[in-house]
């Protein structure tokens, strides 16, 4: 692999994340309505021409300089070699299908990258699951940059469906009441307070629980050495914005900050991302659910939530063999569906 000249330091988190402490990454699932007639010869321009120029880290390694310290260098991409089409029994029903999906999704959130090529790489499984007519996976490195960047970055090679001239469109927040002027600047001033007092609250609290502190065994935790390492399950579930929505205005609920209170400082995590509210296409492969995951983090549950086409999808990844995928989906769902009665019914929760 050829080396282009120039170095561009490596972020404290980007090292952090791809050290020999910890390597984080993540998963973007897109799965496709129609049968994918990506192959390798197609594959390779279009990459060329959508996704590597998006973000540079994309055409980058991280090596060390003459000081020890990491730096990103440009390097000469061997697409080839980034793009895989797994090959499984054929003439399978769907059903079998998903078992031969999940445990690829497994085996690959348990490989590392190779150091010497771009962090990242793209599966595409041509086989119909239950749940699409065929998946393409893309597996991004975190040290590429956070999660929202690199979410952005996939949204970014995806097109309207119903028209691809037009730009995507995402859910606007607005307030159910119009602020007066000094309203409005003492409820700001009040948030940033509360962001900065929450933000250092949990830096102060993640920091003395890596270092000092650990939490006990509980039934969404296993505590074994090496988690981050072993086989996972993943459960997927969907919800209805509209049905949130109706929530939130009988109970006067804020169902985020609500999760965030009750989860922040447990054993497991939370992350979110808005997505488009029109159906989007991949290369004229329109996308029927897309959902992300984040792996490599030293935990039995990690939960990721995604909105998309009117509904919110949350995927719960969990410690194969500790939790199971199919109670844990049934106890979510069954506790939305009381929320949902109480709202119904206006009974305070």
């Amino acid at each position: 692999m050829e080396l282009k000249e120039g170095l561009e330091p490596a972020s404290p988190n980007a090292q952090y994340f791809n050290s020999s402490v910890m390597s984080v990454f993540i998963l973007g699932v897109m799965q496709s309505e129609v049968p994918i007639e990506i192959n390798e010869a197609r594959s390779i321009p279009l990459l060329n021409d959508m996704f590597l120029p998006i973000n540079t880290r994309f055409s980058s390694i991280m090596v060390k300089d003459r000081k020890g310290e990491k730096q990103w260098k440009r390097v000469e991409v061997k697409l080839d070699e980034h793009v895989n089409f797994p090959i499984f029994p054929t003439g399978l029903l769907p059903t079998s299908y998903d078992e031969y999906l999940e445990d690829y999704i497994s085996n690959i959130a348990m490989e590392h990258f190779p150091q010497n090529k771009p962090l990242w790489e793209i599966h595409v499984v041509k086989y119909p699951t239950s749940n699409a007519a065929g998946t393409i996976i893309f597996k991004l490195h975190h040290a590429l940059g956070d999660g929202y960047s690199l979410m952005g970055a996939l949204l970014s090679c995806l097109q309207r469906a119903d028209n691809p001239s037009l730009p995507l469109t995402f859910p606007s927040h607005q307030r159910s009441e119009p602020e007066s002027g000094r309203e409005s600047v003492r409820g700001k001033v009040s948030q940033l307070c509360s962001f900065i007092f929450n933000s250092v609250s949990d830096f102060g609290w993640s920091m003395l629980k890596s270092t000092l502190v650990e939490d006990d065994r509980t039934p969404i935790r296993s505590g074994a050495e090496g988690v981050e390492y072993q086989p996972i399950m993943v459960s997927n579930m969907i919800f209805s914005m509209d049905c949130i929505k109706h929530i939130k205005a009988k109970l006067g609920v804020a169902a985020a900050r609500f999760v965030h209170g009750t989860l922040r400082n447990s054993s497991l995590s939370i992350s979110n991302v808005i997505g488009p509210v029109e159906q989007v296409s991949l290369d004229n492969h329109p996308i029927k659910g897309l959902y992300f995951m984040v792996l490599g983090v030293p935990q039995s549950l990690i939960i990721t939530i995604v909105s998309y086409m009117g509904n919110l999808r949350i995927s719960a990844v969990m410690e194969k063999g500790f939790l199971d995928p199919q109670r844990f989906k049934s106890c979510v769902e069954n506790a939305f569906e009381i929320i949902l009665k109480a709202a119904d019914d206006e009974i305070p929760i």
